[in-house]
């Protein structure tokens, strides 16, 4: 029996924060901002932005390593942070983000009617966070309120390792159905996410502006003049560069046209993996 290339896309495995849900990822970000400032250890919501994409734990001990903050913490305790600090830091950021994962819980705009014409395309809808499952639960919860339902979640301690390696991804294939990576677009707002879904063997889709990268409100968004997009855009598309997406977009709703063209692509006997 013969490989044969897949001529069309099965389905897109998206993100949560940043790229359907809480536009500018506030939600995380500013929680750790609040979880280090109780342990009187000031990180700015810049800085908390930085490893955005990888799970909590893994944000919180990448967080520490950095120079200036593992300075502060020493500061404030006269030692540097140890994984024992890392897993108080996340025990007391993890009833914080339930507590206000509401606060930031509306729906990216345009972001359901994207995903109807994908469904309307044939395509599954996955997904995955860098939330822990009992975050997760809250958040699926809230989505379901506002109309928006996936066919498949995976949270970050549900595999053995989080993003950036391909797991989470590659669990919604299994858990879909479907025949190959290479049916499969990963769509993400933070470089982990991006390599996540490389690694899986996927087509990438990079969020330049509704998420983690350009770190602004929706409304900040839209006022935000074209000079100024423009220069953004250009900065958020280098950082990206390392983890290679095969897509750049501004939004959720610019989705369905980057479908239309892996398809094509698909149908020309393309993949994802020579790109």
């Amino acid at each position: 029996m013969n490989y044969k290339k897949p001529t069309k896309l099965q389905a897109v495995v998206l993100d949560w924060a940043g790229t359907v849900v809480d536009f500018g990822s506030f939600a995380p970000t500013q929680i750790f901002v609040e979880a280090f400032a109780e342990f009187g250890v000031k990180v700015s919501l810049e800085e908390a932005r930085g490893p955005m994409g990888m799970g909590k734990w893994d944000h919180i001990r990448t967080l520490c390593n950095e120079p200036q903050i593992a300075e502060r913490f020493h500061t404030a305790f006269g030692r540097l942070p140890t994984d024992d600090d890392v897993t108080a830091l996340y025990e007391r950021f993890m009833p914080l983000q339930i507590e206000k994962i509401a606060l930031h819980s509306a729906l990216i705009p345009g972001a359901l009617e994207a995903i109807e014409i994908l469904r309307h395309e044939g395509l599954k809808i996955g997904s995955c966070s860098g939330y822990p499952a009992v975050v997760m639960e809250k958040v699926v919860e809230l989505a379901r309120e506002n109309g928006y339902v996936t066919d498949h979640v995976v949270a970050t301690d549900e595999v053995p390792n989080g993003r950036p390696h391909p797991a989470q991804a590659l669990a919604n294939v299994i858990a879909l159905g479907i025949d190959d990576v290479a049916a499969c677009v990963k769509v993400d707002d933070t470089w982990p996410g991006i390599l996540e879904g490389r690694s899986a063997g996927m087509w990438t889709v990079a969020l330049t502006c509704s998420g983690n990268a350009l770190g602004l409100t929706y409304d900040e968004f839209v006022a935000l003049p074209s000079d100024k997009l423009a220069i953004e855009r250009a900065r958020i598309i280098a950082m990206f560069e390392g983890s290679r997406p095969h897509y750049f977009i501004d939004t959720i709703t610019d989705l369905p046209w980057v479908v239309e063209d892996i398809n094509a692509r698909l149908a020309r006997g393309e993949s994802p993996q020579t790109f």
